[in-house]
């Protein structure tokens, strides 16, 4: 009797467990948690249903009902270097990153088989025509024009699939090493250009700046002579030696009409 009894006992736990998981997993299977950066697209018998589901608990029919979850937060896509020729004939290496988002879960779902493979693929080719029409120092100098136009062209393929382009960036250019040396030659000789017109410059405004002081000083003999003294009191102030005996100029020339 008492073994019977522990048989029955067994048996009832075991039943009760297997009744517990099996209801667990008919719970998971009809209970989907969506989380708040998530929506859920219902197919139902393989049709979709209008509008997205979540965030929250939502009830699907097992083996009716399938859901695929949509991240809707702001993912990154990174460009791998691409090898660009510009339309000045430079072949540059390019990278880029590109930020998207998705707006309408059901159109990514149903518009495109993978939206985050198709968005690269799409960013790729667009950096590459759009990179060609440009010169390099134009690609160089005016890199946020190239942004732009890159996400508005994105945008435009990738607005029929429900996701939206945030923000593209090229992020590298990097060129051959040959063109960096040139490139260094002439930066160079740009800077020596500068500093021999600066020289230059300064030199003709010290000539202008001498000459309308020597012009000044012949119009008033006295003040030749205050400079003259000032001088030489600039000289006796130094501690040396030195004897400074001025000479009329008027009194050379004096001289060699004698001779």
């Amino acid at each position: 009797m008492i073994l019977a009894a522990s048989s029955a006992g067994a048996v009832v736990a075991v039943v009760v467990v297997a009744v517990v998981i099996i209801a667990l997993i008919v719970l998971r299977s009809i209970f989907v948690v969506v989380t708040e950066y998530e929506r859920g697209v219902f197919f139902r018998l393989g049709k979709v249903l209008p509008g997205a589901k979540g965030p929250g608990v939502v009830v699907r029919f097992p083996a009716i009902d399938r859901v695929v979850k949509v991240n809707l937060r702001v993912e990154v896509v990174d460009i791998p270097p691409q090898a660009v020729i510009t339309q000045d004939n430079v072949t540059i290496q390019v990278d880029a990153v590109v930020y998207f988002q998705v707006l309408d879960p059901v159109k990514a779902v149903i518009g495109v088989d993978n939206f985050r493979f198709a968005s690269q693929r799409i960013a790729m080719t667009s950096l590459r025509s759009i990179i060609g029409r440009y010169e390099l120092d134009q690609l160089l100098a005016h890199r946020d024009n190239v942004n732009n136009e890159l996400r508005a062209t994105i945008a435009q393929s990738t607005g029929h699939w429900g996701v939206e382009v945030r923000q593209v960036e090229v992020r590298d250019i990097t060129l051959p090493p040959e063109l960096l040396r040139a490139m260094a030659r002439q930066a160079e000789a740009e800077r020596e250009r500068r500093a021999k017109v600066i020289a230059a410059t300064g030199e003709l405004q010290a000539s202008e700046e001498l000459s309308e002081a020597a012009r000044k000083l012949h119009e008033s003999p006295g003040a030749l002579q205050l400079r003259t003294l000032q001088t030489l009191a600039e000289v006796a102030t130094e501690r040396n030696s030195t004897l400074v005996f001025p000479i009329p100029i008027e009194f050379l020339e004096a001289i060699r009409r004698d001779r």
